[in-house]
């Protein structure tokens, strides 16, 4: 008995031995599909969410919530906050993925968009929202506008956004500026010029 259990011992050995060895053909990816082993995609080119040509002030304050995430203003020629009800773009094409109002939360009306590869951008605290889940949008699109939305806050009217790579909101980058923690800096959009 015992030896019988040292050849059946020996013979899976080498069978595993075989099967770890044993080189396994795999088809390369056709175009237009996708596989885990395809090389993953680049950050997508963001845009400021925002129509060409307007300069908005981006702050990523200590103490933001979550970190990373930037809180964007207008202000009017005399300095004047001058944000309520402005357009809110998709800053790069995608799926909407969730559209709602947050009861639990600070972000009260909100959408965010899945750009593949594991990005997605959030948009918060808008007025209103203009796509629902399942939409497409382009890069530029309107999906709503900025308001001051906040089921746990008394809020001034701002656009709470977030870049997001496989559920964590990472530093942000907009039109090729890296949006380091504390940053605080105004851009002018070139989403849609």
């Amino acid at each position: 008995m015992r030896r019988r259990i040292h050849r059946v011992i020996a013979a899976l050995s080498v069978a595993a031995a075989v099967a770890v060895a044993t080189p396994v053909a795999v088809a390369a990816p056709q175009a237009g599909t996708s596989s885990e082993t395809a090389t993953p995609l680049a950050r997508p080119g963001f845009r400021m969410p925002f129509i060409c040509g307007q300069t908005w002030r981006g702050n990523n304050w200590s103490g933001h919530s979550p970190a990373h995430s930037i809180d964007w203003n207008h202000y009017d020629a005399n300095g004047n906050p001058d944000d309520l009800g402005r357009r809110v773009l998709a800053s790069a094409g995608g799926d909407v993925v969730s559209s709602y109002y947050s009861t639990t939360n600070g972000y009260g009306n909100t959408i965010v968009i899945a750009h593949g590869d594991g990005w997605r951008t959030r948009y918060s605290h808008l007025k209103e929202r203009n796509v629902g889940v399942g939409a497409h949008v382009n890069r530029g699109q309107v999906i709503g506008k900025v308001g001051a939305t906040s089921a746990t806050h008394n809020i001034s009217p701002h656009l709470h956004y977030e870049q997001i790579h496989n559920g964590s909101v990472v530093v942000a980058v907009v039109q090729g500026v890296t949006w380091y923690d504390y940053l605080d800096r105004r851009l002018k959009s070139t989403n849609g010029c």
